[in-house]
């Protein structure tokens, strides 16, 4: 065993991508020896802005070497009948340099048949075999969206290459790739390291970079970036906010970090503190500090990739860069107040939404109109849910939500606060775009609420309606982001909802719709009920509870929801595992003699087992102690007084025999089995809660 070393060393690759970059070539290379069967330690990931690399510790130098077998003849063709090789035989043991006198001993069973084997070892590939290709490969395969080419070459990377090293143990493979010959030398610091640097040992990789003033590994430079922020934070009394996406991309932008503390003036306060926040980290890719109060502080910090003699020139030459960046924040702030939101909204007719669904300026019709009809099941108020939809759009035309998309929403609410609007209309329009991602925040005020269901009812429906649905990985508008949001605030606000109701509504609004109004509600309550599914999976719920209740075609996701809970601790009580094979077991016996009458009542003259008249006693008292539960939700509850159904069930089939020759028997044993699943139904079919054989 060795080490195995590889670096890819570039121009400055893009920081969002770095690590997407990295670990896809990580996991290619690392995969390749693996499947080829080379053995090793452990990995490392390196990544800075003009490398990717990665080392293999202890990496096997050659694959184990294959037993390979290989069939010949049946022995009837090999062997006469006096038992001589015929010519069959001979050609066998000519090709697989086997003695004519040992052929008889090469014989086995293959397949039920009697045949010659020849059997050999074919040594395992070495590492020096298979790097080169395996490298090509990995870099082909990298997820790179735009390729560029340099030079007079055809070859084809995110940027251009500029070295290529490649070891094992202390040997250089020999390598080209993408017209570099492979070497053991690399390059430190763009400016504080101008000579080349010679790696002895895949070990001594990171330690040489540190020299060259390189720290390779991504996670120490941003722990080390990180602790950097907070200190420097912490001796101006202030909180630094890290925001781990720009850390992230910070972290990716510098080999050799170092914090420093800026200043902006003060005057430059009185701009939204979002907008300040937004023109700092965007432009900039500074992090922003606040007081104890969480209001904003006139300071930044910024990630230096230089360690300078003299910092303060550092400071001053960002301090004028982001002057004219904030100033331009003022400008656009100023100016937009002057005009109103109400006023803003006519620009939005000559903005598409999306071509076959008309304008943004329709959009807000089309939320207006449904925001009067949903805000009373969210008992929010009518009139100002209304205004709150007109309105919610405008501050897109604003020069601010122009320069910084970010901010839209936010922006609205600072405007509609300066229009003079209700402070719920305004706390609505910036509330309704959330959650805006995974994890995000959700509306919590009323109108907020009914304005964002809105926005989503209005977008999938319009979206799916025209053929635009999500298909594989293509998901342009968002609609997975989007009804999962949907599903949080439906669920997390406990709004007793019928989905599919309101899917007709927001249907309405449409005039270009492909198909009809029916089938696309149908499609995107069947698309968002399915992305019920990849929350309960993040969860730990099994896939079966989701399906079990899935089944029952339920249109009102809060109450799914609750189905799916009481389920999933259904499945932890003792007599979960009897019951759910009973309720198999009761609906395969459904399924084969099927019943004309399912309202047909239990026949008690007809009942002559002990266990069947017990159980009939038992699902009667049940059908009546169940109703008030159902009906507040309580499926836990139901499901709970329905486990003590294990031992009835058990015993009802041990002692009697449902399909009898009796008709009238057999079909008053088919009611009350109907009558007992149907009891589980109410809450779910918890018969797929058993496994598939």
């Amino acid at each position: 065993m060795a080490d195995f070393l590889v670096e890819i060393g570039t121009e400055e690759l893009p920081p969002k991508a770095l690590m997407n970059l990295a670990n896809a070539f990580h996991d290619h290379v690392a995969n390749g020896f693996k499947n080829n069967t080379f053995g090793f330690s452990k990995t490392k990931v390196f990544a800075t802005p003009r490398r990717i690399a990665i080392l293999l510790e202890n990496l096997d130098k050659q694959a184990p070497s294959k037993e390979i077998t290989i069939w010949g003849p049946p022995t009837k063709i090999a062997f006469d009948a006096a038992g001589e090789p015929t010519a069959a035989g001979i050609a066998f043991a000519k090709k697989n340099s086997i003695p004519i006198e040992s052929l008889s001993e090469m014989v086995g069973n293959n397949q039920g048949k009697e045949k010659l084997f020849s059997k050999s070892k074919k040594p395992g590939l070495k590492v020096e075999d298979l790097a080169e290709n395996l490298i090509r490969e990995a870099i082909s395969a990298l997820p790179i969206p735009k390729k560029m080419r340099w030079g007079s070459n055809a070859f084809e990377f995110i940027r251009p290459l500029q070295w290529v090293l490649i070891l094992f143990g202390n040997k250089i493979i020999n390598s080209q790739i993408m017209g570099l010959k492979a070497s053991n030398i690399t390059y430190g610091h763009r400016f504080h390291s101008k000579n080349q640097i010679i790696v002895d040992e895949p070990r001594e990789y990171e330690s040489c970079l540190r020299e060259a003033n390189v720290i390779a590994c991504f996670s120490e430079r941003r722990e080390l970036i990180s602790s950097a922020i907070k200190k420097i934070a912490k001796k101006v009394c202030g909180i630094a906010i890290v925001d781990a996406s720009l850390l992230d991309e910070v972290t990716a932008l510098n080999e050799w970090p170092v914090a420093l503390l800026g200043s902006f003036d003060r005057e430059f306060l009185e701009v939204p503190t979002e907008a300040l926040i937004s023109s700092m980290a965007e432009h900039q890719k500074y992090f922003h500090l606040t007081n104890t109060d969480g209001e904003l502080l006139p300071l930044f910090i910024t990630i230096s990739n230089i360690e300078s003699k003299d910092s303060s020139q550092i400071i001053r030459g960002n301090e004028r860069v982001i002057r004219p960046r904030l100033s331009d924040a003022a400008f656009f702030y100023n100016t937009d107040k002057k005009t109103t939101l109400e006023k803003r909204r006519e620009s939005l007719k000559s903005i598409i939404f999306q071509e076959q669904l008309g304008t943004i300026y329709e959009k807000t019709d089309r939320l207006s109109a449904l925001a009067e009809y949903i805000a009373p099941i969210v008992n929010a108020d009518i009139s100002l849910s209304v205004r709150a939809a007109q309105l919610c759009k405008s501050d897109l035309v604003t020069d601010m939500v122009g320069e910084f998309e970010s901010l839209q929403g936010i922006m609205g609410k600072y405007y509609a606060t300066n229009d003079g609007e209700k402070p719920e209309v305004a706390e609505a329009i910036q509330e309704h775009y959330l959650p805006k991602f995974s994890k995000d925040a959700i509306p919590k005020t009323a109108i907020g609420i009914t304005l964002a269901i809105c926005d989503r009812l209005d977008t999938l429906v319009g979206i799916f309606g025209i053929g635009q649905q999500p298909s594989g990985s293509k998901d342009p508008f968002a609609l997975r982001r989007s009804s999962l949001g949907l599903l949080r605030i439906i669920i997390e606000h406990n709004i007793n909802l019928n989905l599919y109701e309101v899917l007709k509504k927001a249907a309405t609004g449409h005039q270009q719709l492909q198909t009809d109004d029916d089938q696309i509600c149908m499609q995107v309550l069947t698309y968002v009920k399915e992305r019920f599914r990849a929350w309960y999976e993040e969860e730990g719920i099994p896939t079966e509870v989701f399906l079990s209740v899935s089944a029952r075609n339920l249109n009102n996701p809060l109450d799914i929801h609750r189905r799916v809970y009481a389920v999933h601790t259904f499945t932890r009580f003792p007599e979960a595992v009897t019951l759910a094979a009973a309720n198999k077991r009761v609906s395969n016996i459904l399924a084969k003699n099927p019943l004309k009458d399912m309202s047909a009542p239990i026949n008690k003259d007809l009942l002559c087992e002990p266990s069947e008249l017990a159980l009939t006693k038992i699902v009667e008292n049940l059908e009546k102690k169940i109703q008030p539960l159902l009906q507040e939700q309580s499926y836990t509850s139901v499901l709970k007084l329905l486990s003590g159904l294990a031992i009835p069930i058990d015993n009802f089939f041990d002692d009697v025999m449902v399909v009898t020759d009796d008709d009238e028997t057999r079909i008053n044993r088919l009611v009350l089995l109907h009558k007992l699943r149907a009891l589980f139904l109410q809450v779910a079919d918890i018969s797929l809660l058993v496994p598939e054989r």
